[in-house]
């Protein structure tokens, strides 16, 4: 099926509703940090070694999305 590009840029990145809340629309999530199981955890998310939710500016939930999204709005022809 094709979208027109509005439809892309706010739905691309996320392919089925958010399943905390049911939402179809990308929730916005504006955390400074994130809590960690251990200091072990910490270390490992921080190297990169472990993926998962540290910093907003490098990893969050919102950004996620958006990254996904973005190759899907570079591939849309302009019109």
């Amino acid at each position: 099926m094709s979208y027109r590009i509005e439809t892309i840029a706010l739905h691309a990145g996320q392919e089925a509703p958010d399943l905390a809340t049911g939402a179809r629309a990308v929730r916005f999530i504006k955390p400074t940090s994130y809590v960690f199981h251990s200091s072990d955890h910490a270390a490992n998310l921080f190297a990169l070694k472990e993926l998962g939710n540290i910093y907003t500016r490098l990893m969050n939930p919102t950004t996620d999305v958006l990254n996904a999204g973005l190759p899907l709005l570079k591939a849309v022809p302009v019109r």
